[in-house]
């Protein structure tokens, strides 16, 4: 098992780019090996593992924009996300997430695929009646769609692959030949276990994955917030240099 303290040794993020809240999270992790994860990830990263595996996790929730450049205040708005996203590392050790996409019900996020963050437009739903949560979503280009409800447990204490998996800190991102590495800061996840009551999806499958094989582990989590991210900057420089 691969040390859990690296990864929950937040940073301060003194000047964000833009500050968020996220709230009504349901992740759903699988395990992978690490060999079905690795080919689809640039030069730089390699894939970071837990007991041997890699995992990858399905995160639909609902996003409220707070700020942006700084403290300028951004118009109210709230919009759904869905991302499928893997657990990777550098070669000098500093862990975070690749995102194999990104889905948003606003064209406001395409803007940062100028870095490279995979953004894409999706029509997504959420409801809720307290207890069991229902997520959809269907890409508006292609052919990936998915449909998940799941049922509410109680708050749990978070065990080393809990934290494992939610004690990230940055997202790595590739474009012009550059790795780039944009940090996250905000306070500790609160965590309910969840079952799977219904799920089909073919998210794994667009992002060039082979269907789960596991059952996945279910978190939910009312959110976080604020969540101040940082502005991208090059942690490797242009292919050849």
């Amino acid at each position: 098992m691969d040390g859990v303290p690296s990864h929950c040794d937040r940073r301060r993020v003194s000047a964000p780019l833009l500050t968020v809240y996220w709230r009504q999270q349901t992740m759903l992790h699988w395990r992978y090996p690490a060999r079905a994860v690795q080919p689809l990830l640039p030069q730089g990263l390699v894939v970071d593992e837990f007991d041997g595996s890699a995992w990858v996790s399905l995160t639909p929730l609902v996003m409220a924009c707070a700020q942006g450049l700084g403290l300028v205040p951004l118009p109210r708005h709230t919009f759904l996300e869905t991302n499928l996203r893997t657990y990777v590392r550098l070669d000098n050790g500093d862990s975070g997430l690749w995102f194999f996409s990104l889905d948003v019900t606003t064209p406001l996020m395409l803007t940062a695929r100028a870095v490279g963050v995979p953004y894409q437009l999706a029509d997504l739903s959420f409801t809720t009646d307290g207890v069991d949560r229902r997520h959809t979503g269907r890409r508006r280009h292609g052919d990936a769609t998915y449909e998940l409800t799941v049922r509410q447990g109680g708050f749990i204490d978070q065990a080393p692959l809990d934290k494992w998996l939610t004690c990230r800190w940055a997202a790595y991102t590739h474009h012009a030949g550059r790795l780039w590495q944009t940090r996250v800061q905000h306070e500790p996840w609160r965590f309910r276990r969840g079952a799977i009551l219904t799920m089909k999806q073919s998210l794994t499958h667009a992002a060039g994955l082979e269907p789960p094989q596991t059952e996945p582990l279910v978190h939910t989590s009312p959110g976080v917030g604020p969540v101040r991210i940082g502005w991208p900057h090059p942690v490797t420089g242009p292919k050849g240099a």
